[in-house]
């Protein structure tokens, strides 16, 4: 992956951002957040995952695992909850339907 080997170059040049980034015509910020995300997480730290939902997501650290577990049970309630009402509303339908018969 090109942000690897950037992040990598960066690092082995003494952490000189500006050149990186004139070396390989990208953006300062760009490789000051790559080197940043390489030295915390490694090579998952880079990986792109837009357009993934949280909860489908594999953690890259112990923080991570806790989010996606949070996400996972927050869906779990919605699904819970949505799954009662329709429950609920037909039971009120069933009721009323009874009284008029």
């Amino acid at each position: 992956m090109e942000r690897i080997q950037i992040a990598k170059d960066c690092i082995a040049n003494g952490e000189n951002y500006g050149e990186t980034a004139l070396k390989f015509n990208v953006s300062y910020q760009q490789v000051y957040q790559w080197v940043k995300k390489f030295k915390e997480k490694g090579n998952a730290g880079l990986e792109d995952r837009r357009g993934k939902r949280l909860k489908d997501q594999a953690p890259r650290t112990r923080e991570e695992e806790l989010e996606i577990e949070i996400a996972k049970l927050k869906h779990e309630l919605y699904m819970t909850k949505m799954e009662r009402d329709v429950l609920k509303k037909l039971d009120e339908i069933e009721r009323r339907e009874a009284y008029r018969k």
